[in-house]
């Protein structure tokens, strides 16, 4: 991977831009598969994970991967104190005095925390020191800032077509292609 510490201003400018498009653009699918799931579905956990336990996952993952370091994270202002704050449940902590999981997000708080997660790529983006050698997160201390945020974008993709595909097997219904804006 080139070394951004190296890139032009130019060079930067664009990595931010190409960036912010792409999450912006991944996430636009993430909210369609939101929408179109059928509301049987919703809270379904025939697939170990409700499709509202993926798509908090997402976002929760997302929000945090959008600060510089992982240490300044602030919850969202309506994110519910939880064992797991990213919705996945895992092995109870007995020393923990906070619910093993939440109850169901609804869809209107996901599309809720969805917006909060879009609004914040444009500042999060221009916060992020692109040229930071390690990633700010204790889960991958080895790896780049850049490299990080792609893994995000990445991770995005890949729940989102977790979900595009539950929804189509339930609804029939696609979720389509959302081009990014510097895409032809």
């Amino acid at each position: 991977m080139p070394d951004v510490r190296a890139c032009d201003t130019t060079t930067n400018e664009r990595l931010r831009a190409a960036l912010k498009s792409q999450l912006h653009a991944a996430l636009a699918m993430l909210k369609e598969a939101i929408e179109l799931c059928p509301e049987g579905l919703w809270e379904d956990t025939t697939p170990t994970n409700a499709l509202w336990q993926v798509a908090h996952h997402t976002l929760f993952m997302t929000h945090m991967n959008l600060i510089d370091d992982e240490a300044d994270f602030q919850p969202w202002e309506h994110q519910r104190p939880a064992q797991y704050p990213d919705g996945l449940p895992g092995p109870a902590d007995p020393d923990s005095t906070l619910p093993l999981i939440t109850t169901p997000d609804t869809r209107e708080e996901a599309l809720a925390y969805w917006q909060y997660c879009d609004d914040l790529v444009e500042t999060g983006i221009d916060a992020i020191d692109l040229t930071r050698a390690d990633s700010g997160s204790p889960r991958y201390p080895d790896m780049s800032k850049l490299e990080y945020l792609l893994n995000s974008l990445r991770h995005v993709q890949h729940h989102t077509g977790q979900l595009a595909d539950r929804v189509r097997a339930a609804a029939d219904v696609g979720v389509r292609w959302v081009k990014a804006e510097h895409e032809p």
